[in-house]
């Protein structure tokens, strides 16, 4: 018997009290490095992207993993760094890869019309997720 899994996921993080700790110069050696904990991981990162307090990844997980929050001490200059408590990860289903990338890649434009916040909130409540507003804080 064989196993045809096909689970993407959407994940998303903030930086701890929407610190803007992800400086661009930061960014172009944190994405590669996510990239390569997925893929250490069996995962297959499609598109990792964000801005200076938050990050979006679109990964396609196996059968064998399930979702688990991570990120190692890499850049020691960032010893108070912190993600926030909790973290988003939405289902995607195939037909909406590529809107997906491309939403990804285009964070630095989306968002310059529209805060994290406010989208972060409306991607909760089309995923049925209850919440109070002070969890986003």
């Amino acid at each position: 018997m064989h196993s045809f899994t096909n689970c993407l996921m959407h994940c998303v993080w903030s930086t701890k009290e929407r610190e803007p700790w992800l400086t661009p110069h930061l960014r172009e050696r944190l994405w590669p490095y996510l990239g390569g904990i997925a893929k250490q991981n069996q995962m297959k990162p499609l598109a990792i992207g964000g801005a200076s307090d938050y990050l979006h990844v679109l990964l396609s997980l196996p059968s064998t993993l399930s979702i688990a929050k991570w990120l190692g001490e890499t850049f020691p200059k960032m010893h108070s760094f912190a993600w926030q408590e909790g973290y988003g990860a939405f289902s995607v289903g195939i037909s909406s890869v590529d809107a997906t990338v491309a939403y990804i890649r285009n964070q630095a434009e989306h968002h310059r019309t529209r805060s994290f916040r406010h989208e972060y909130a409306a991607m909760l409540k089309k995923h049925g997720f209850v919440f109070e507003e002070s969890m986003l804080a």
